[in-house]
């Protein structure tokens, strides 16, 4: 078999792309659709690494004219007339780097000079970066009279969310780029296309305020797949991909479709369209790295400080993450910086993601997207309530697998000791201590099973791996004797004990007035 395309993992440049024969999912369709439609402005979020700046590169590539590129795309095939315009493309993900609003004002001249400059304009440096942005359409227009400026701004948002934990500092920065975006609110009539993307809508922010025509993608059924893979895009461009990587694990081309499907795919961004994507830099490394595991890739791109804050808060530990329910769309939009509310957060930086829309109640219910994010929340989640790195809760993991009670009931009992909260009632201290005790086992990448009924009852929880089969029971203000005697009674293990594994009854009692783990026992069967 010959040797499939290659994948460009390290960048999400269009033309470096193209010009190195790489593997590129054709979008243009929907870029076309846009660029030649009644409204010429747009706002998309998406969450990080979703294809949001390859997006715009294409966008700055087309309207440059470079045709060349485009040969056997979908747009080569249309009526576009490939003519150059005046492009000016902001990245603002350079503010990762800026720790303060002072740091942010000292580099974002720098930027927009850089960009106003490769666009042919003047930068004058006795006035604000505002205003200069300002001045540069209206030269630009001018000099191209009858075209109009393109204006692509990618991760407009990141210089106010990396300061989110700081609101102070995130408002000055928020004011300055206000001042930024207004600069748009006149000159419309010069602008031939605006694209804005970012991870989060920041309904203050000026830009939604001055441009009133300013369409928002961000849920229109119609573009929901215009980002990230489809099914019939990854046979398209990964069949011989796939294929290899099948073998290379050792599964069935349908077993492996199947994992595959559960550990990457599962992002729903339409509304009445069910149809879900695959995050598109988790399926290039992983394809492009052909590991005999899938691997998490998403989650180690870096993780969104905003998010990082709010996962210390009791609001966001009691949010049951895969059922968020009656969620309207106005309740995406971050309207006050000082006042962050947990799911917005979760949902824009895509762990949560749409499950479905009720359109008679304009609302919508949440989930988590895949079992790769699923893995990634409830690792960093765990590491944050017990302050403890995500090392210290992967080896927590280990103890379990390999059966090292003394080692990970002391952990455990480390963990819970960490909890933030905890509830009031008796049997609802129940659930949250099996909720938290959950958290660490998805983190694990283990299947777990909650409230297993049963013919004689009903287990807690019960962990499959292929280390061994799991059986919790948990009290309150009982034993852990208590716990394992009604295993045995009521024969939870009995379903698993033809799966040829072995298998663990574990109980472990809590203390209603501390919420503490107070003692923990496990037991084998023979």
């Amino acid at each position: 078999m010959a040797m499939p395309q290659p994948i460009l993992t390290d960048s999400s440049d269009f033309i470096k792309m193209r010009r190195k024969g790489c593997v590129y999912v054709d979008k243009t369709a929907y870029l076309y659709n846009l660029m030649t439609g009644a409204d010429d402005c747009f706002f998309l979020a998406r969450p990080r690494r979703f294809g949001k700046s390859l997006m715009i590169s294409t966008l700055k590539a087309i309207f440059e004219g470079r045709r060349e590129l485009f040969d056997g795309l979908a747009i080569s095939k249309t009526d576009w007339t490939w003519e150059a315009y005046p492009v000016l493309y902001f990245n603002f993900g350079f503010a990762a780097s800026s720790s303060s609003a002072a740091q942010f004002t000292q580099n974002f001249p720098f930027t927009v000079r850089n960009v106003l400059e490769e666009a042919g304009a003047m930068y004058d440096k006795d006035i604000s970066p505002a205003v200069n942005f300002g001045r540069a359409i209206d030269y630009l227009s001018k000099a191209n009279v009858g075209k109009g400026v393109v204006i692509l701004i990618d991760e407009y948002d990141d210089p106010v969310a990396q300061l989110l934990n700081r609101p102070d500092e995130a408002e000055k920065v928020r004011s300055e780029l206000a001042d930024f975006y207004r600069q748009m609110k006149d000159r419309t009539g010069s602008i031939r296309f605006l694209m804005i993307t970012g991870v989060s809508k920041f309904t203050k922010m000026s830009v939604f305020s001055a441009l009133s025509n300013l369409r928002d993608l961000s849920f229109m059924d119609r573009y929901a797949t215009m980002l990230g893979y489809t099914e019939e895009e990854l046979d398209t461009y990964f069949g011989e991909h796939m294929c290899l990587h099948a073998r290379k694990m050792g599964l069935s081309d349908t077993d492996y479709r199947v994992q595959l499907k559960r550990w990457f795919n599962g992002y729903r961004f339409g509304k009445e369209s069910g149809e879900t994507v695959y995050n598109p830099v988790s399926i290039g490394v992983n394809l492009a790295d052909q590991e005999t595991t899938f691997k998490p890739c998403w989650s180690q791109t870096g993780k969104a400080s905003m998010l990082m804050n709010l996962i210390k808060r009791d609001d966001f530990l009691s949010v049951d993450m895969e059922k968020v329910k009656n969620v309207r769309e106005r309740d995406f939009d971050v309207t006050d910086i000082r006042a962050l509310r947990a799911v917005p957060m979760l949902f824009q930086t895509g762990y949560l993601t749409i499950d479905h829309f009720n359109p008679l109640r304009q609302n919508y219910d949440l989930r988590v997207p895949d079992e790769e994010v699923r893995q990634d929340l409830a690792l960093l989640t765990t590491s944050v309530i017990a302050n403890r790195g995500t090392d210290w809760v992967s080896s927590l993991g280990d103890m379990l697998l390999e059966a090292q009670w003394d080692e990970f009931f002391d952990g455990l009992k480390s963990l819970y000791a960490s909890l933030p909260y905890g509830p009031k009632e008796g049997r609802v201290q129940e659930y949250s201590y099996e909720r938290n005790l959950l958290v660490l086992l998805k983190a694990q990448a283990i299947q777990c099973r909650t409230e297993d009924r049963q013919a004689n009852g009903q287990a807690d929880v019960v962990a499959t791996h292929a280390c061994g089969v799991f059986i919790f029971e948990l009290k309150v203000d009982e034993s852990a004797e208590a716990a394992l005697t009604q295993v045995a009674a009521k024969g939870y293990d009995a379903p698993y004990r033809s799966k040829g594994l072995p298998i663990w009854r574990i109980g472990l009692n809590f203390d209603s007035s501390t919420h503490h783990l107070l003692d923990a026992k496990a037991e084998k069967l023979a």
